[in-house]
């Protein structure tokens, strides 16, 4: 019988390291790829800061399309420890493995398939999780990309399409038996979006029916909850999505916990203003520093949402045009506050 998921019993063994192809993953947490987010400062950044793997932005199958300023910033991996994970999207298989060819050209050396995204744009499409209503179309693309490519393949799912058409053994299946190296479950269904909790049972139903390494998705905010997540489903890994915007050190948080038992220590307002820091130049440099800066607010604002008295604070940021306006308020406000903290003990 499972531990109940509320219960949070530790188990005596958990393997610290997996294998996607050729590539040992070291530790069992992973950055989940979403839009607008996992740019090549962030993933570097979280990479840094313990995650096992971390997996960019999705691309548009669509190669033509790949001209943009946009997708010119998504395939850009320059400088980046690998394995390098690339996710790909779209409906149609000959495009999806025209996608997957012309990424290892680039230097993915892991090509991951959305069939997790709800966001409706990407449905309409019938890419994302829309596939996951037409079986036969999602074995059709699973077997053009791994036959398309010498690299490894992931998947990324959700449980289904709807909480009444919950597929996601049935797919899992296909994609073990179709050569997918790993897979990633979202524990909602397409429906849900990303409404009410995940659910954990559907996908401790799919790392009891495949031998590839499965990782757990949704509502994983700590490392107490991958613990309990990991001991309910069975799974491998745990994979993080929004729990790390402005907390890219949850994943050491994580990996710490899942190999000792112990939790780490909050980092503090030094290190949170350093990694910021840190986080903020890496923006401007990559993207320029008009589009750095615009950038750079919903980053800033995800760090010190949690923080007492950030309001004003974030309203001042955001108006702030320049690279450097942007450092110094960053500096004042963390220092403002180190001060009061240092006065106050």
């Amino acid at each position: 019988m499972r531990p109940d998921l509320r219960e949070g019993k530790l188990p005596t063994e958990l393997p610290s390291n997996f294998a996607i192809g050729p590539y040992t993953i070291t530790a069992p947490v992973i950055l989940a790829p979403m839009a607008g987010v996992t740019d090549r400062p962030f993933r570097r950044l979280c990479r840094e800061l313990g995650a096992g793997l971390v997996v960019s932005e999705m691309v548009t199958s669509d190669t033509s399309l790949w001209n943009s300023r946009k997708s010119r910033m998504r395939l850009d991996h320059a400088g980046e420890t690998g394995p390098i994970s690339v996710q790909i999207a779209g409906g149609d298989p000959e495009m999806m493995a025209e996608a997957a060819r012309a990424n290892v050209e680039r230097g993915a050396q892991i090509i991951d398939i959305n069939m997790g995204c709800p966001a409706k744009k990407v449905c309409k499409k019938a890419a994302g999780s829309a596939l996951l209503r037409d079986e036969k179309l999602v074995a059709d693309i699973l077997e053009a990309v791994v036959r398309s490519v010498p690299v490894p393949v992931t998947l990324k799912i959700r449980t289904g399409w709807c909480p009444d058409s919950r597929n996601g053994v049935t797919v899992a299946k296909m994609a073990e038996d179709l050569g997918i190296s790993a897979l990633a479950v979202h524990g909602r269904t397409r429906a849900c979006g990303y409404h009410g909790q995940a659910e954990f049972d559907t996908i401790a139903e799919i790392a009891s029916a495949v031998k590839i390494p499965v990782f757990a998705n949704g509502d994983i905010t700590g490392a107490e909850k991958a613990r309990k997540v990991l001991d309910y489903t069975g799974a491998t890994a745990v994979m993080i999505g929004r729990a790390a915007q402005g907390r890219p050190w949850i994943f050491r948080e994580i990996a710490h916990y899942l190999a000792t038992g112990e939790q780490l220590p909050e980092p503090s307002l030094e290190e949170v203003r350093d990694i910021l820091s840190t986080h903020l130049s890496e923006l401007h440099r990559f993207y320029g520093e008009v589009m750095g800066v615009r950038i750079a607010r919903k980053h800033v604002g995800w760090y010190v949402k949690t923080l007492a008295d950030s309001e004003d604070f974030r309203k001042t940021f955001n108006r702030l045009d320049s690279a450097e306006a942007q450092h110094a308020s960053v500096r004042e406000w963390f220092e403002r506050r180190i001060t009061r903290g240092a006065k106050a003990a």
